[in-house]
């Protein structure tokens, strides 16, 4: 008889949920962990309560499946297949024909690891058969072939069976994090499409890793769960970033409030048709509508364009103030005390007007074209990066390519490692970088990184960004009468408007345009 837990009993595994926070540990971290905890408890237990997780839940994801097929690798993860393999070849045996139980080991038997090598020979002694080749058909496969240790590109015989599991259309269980990723930065290295044919899933082992948060990661792992194998909070080591969960985006107001006491947003942006044939108010006005749906008191908005081109009202939304651009700009009490939003559709037009928004205004959204300036222009690069010895509060939202021209690299780069290159860009120009994206990385200077839990593809559609500013804008102007802290009402936002996606996807089957997204955030306060 096999001691495996019951399907329908989830034990100590939970699954992670885009509303809740998360600590996050590195491969150093998580190693420490798993030396301490390994030197604590009998041989080889840590590797049979990680197999036997394993297993549990394979058997709660796939219970009427046919065929299961584990693949294991050369290292500690395939051990873990193997353990697992164990319990579900004995069940299989107790339950004739359910389900059929293919098994197969890449790599030398005899290099294995200790406890890795007395997985397999529990395994071949309860009769476990080792198969040469994967079967072609399967229901669900159980990934334990590399682990956190991976540093190079899967090979060989690992590479086609991953392959083979991307092509397959079958469910896929990965074990601590899908083999090819990189569990501290999300960049995956391994064969096939960015975006596998079956569902996944990932059973994250004593820690949850930032890779599988960010950049490819949630590609690749689909559905992350976590068994921390009885590790205790206390003996965990400091997290090196956190998941920053979905909560409740909504802010509460006084019932005296008025829209003086809601503060202003100034949206400066979009330029007009006649600088380079490409108009792009849209984006600034985009940006003026959700600050207002976000609940900033007043909304006012400069397009940088002439009077010919530019609109003086949006008939969307009637209640946003047009002015010129330089009668915003004149004003320096409301300068003071708005939340600047700058650089939504903002083009070549917007660099000459930096130089005085960088050195007027104490609250600050920089995005887009705002962004490109200053990565080119050393000066406004000066003026940004002196805002911070003010006391003052700036946020810049790149996407990859702004955030590689920022750092003077290339996207590739960004992408190979996110955490890193919004810490680059916080601690470089003084600033709350927001490096949108899979897993949108928070950084503020002195500050633990986080991740953002929430949002999906139905974001990826032209001016979901400029939406993102404006809500962040409105966001700061709330705020600063509130005594909330910047980064949280960036938090906020940023969390909000990933919310308000999945909210999306859950009942709608069409597009999520940026206009539809801004008229929702009017749910959200």
């Amino acid at each position: 008889m096999t001691d495996l837990p019951k399907p329908t009993t989830m034990g100590h595994v939970r699954r992670i949920e885009a509303f809740r926070s998360e600590q996050l540990h590195d491969t150093h971290a998580t190693g420490v962990l798993e030396r301490c905890m390994a030197e604590s408890l009998p041989p080889h237990e840590l590797m049979a309560r990680a197999g036997r997780s394993v297993a549990h839940l394979s058997l709660a994801l796939a219970p009427h499946a046919r065929r299961v097929w584990i693949a294991c690798g050369p290292g500690n993860n395939g051990g873990d297949g193997l353990v697992a393999a164990r319990h579900l070849f004995l069940r299989a045996k107790e339950h004739p024909g359910r389900p059929e139980v293919v098994i197969t080991l890449s790599g030398d038997p005899s290099r294995l690891p200790p406890d890795a090598a007395h997985a397999l020979a529990q395994a071949l002694e309860a009769g476990v058969p080792l198969a040469s080749s994967p079967p072609e058909a399967f229901d669900l496969a159980i990934d334990a072939l590399l682990g956190i240790g991976t540093t190079r590109p899967p090979s060989g015989e690992i590479a086609a069976h991953l392959d083979h599991m991307h092509r397959s259309g079958a469910t896929v269980l990965c074990v601590d994090v899908p083999s090819g990723l990189l569990a501290d930065t999300g960049e995956y290295l391994g064969p096939a499409a960015a975006l596998p044919n079956g569902a996944r899933h990932t059973l994250s082992l004593l820690t949850l890793k930032p890779g599988l948060f960010t950049a490819s990661g949630r590609d690749q792992a689909g559905t992350v769960w976590l068994d921390t194998l009885g590790a205790a909070d206390a003996n965990k080591p400091e997290p090196v970033a956190m998941l920053h969960g979905a909560a409740d985006a909504r802010t509460g107001r006084a019932h005296a409030a008025h829209k003086g006491s809601q503060g202003d947003v100034v949206v400066i942006g979009g330029q007009g048709l006649a600088t380079t044939g490409a108009g792009m108010t849209g984006a600034a006005i985009l940006a003026a509508r959700a600050a207002l749906h976000a609940g900033a008191g007043r909304v006012y908005v400069g397009l940088l364009a002439d009077d010919a081109q530019a609109p003086s009202w949006d008939p969307q939304c009637p209640e946003l103030m047009f002015r010129r651009t330089a009668t915003l700009l004149a004003d320096a009490a409301l300068l003071r005390q708005a939340a600047v939003v700058c650089g939504c559709g903002g083009g070549q037009t917007v660099a000459e007007h930096l130089p005085h928004i960088l050195s007027a205004c104490p609250s600050l959204v920089l995005d887009a074209d705002a962004l490109n300036a200053i990565a080119r222009d050393d000066a406004l690069r000066s003026l940004l990066t002196q805002r911070l010895s003010r006391a003052w509060t700036t946020v810049v939202t790149p996407h990859p390519l702004e955030a590689a021209r920022l750092l003077s690299t290339d996207t590739s780069s960004v992408m190979k490692d996110r955490l890193g290159a919004a810490r680059q860009i916080s601690e470089g120009l003084n600033v709350i970088a927001v490096l949108k994206g899979s897993g949108t990385v928070i950084h503020a200077p002195g500050r633990l990184p986080r991740i953002n839990a929430s949002g999906n593809p139905a974001l990826a559609t032209a001016g979901t960004g400029d939406v993102l500013a404006g809500w962040m804008g409105a966001a700061l102007a709330v705020a600063s009468g509130q005594s909330v802290a910047p980064l949280d009402a960036v938090l906020r936002a940023v969390s909000g408007h990933g919310h308000l996606a999945d909210q999306w996807v859950k009942h709608h089957d069409n597009t999520l345009t940026a206009g539809r997204l801004a008229e929702r955030i009017l749910g959200t306060h």
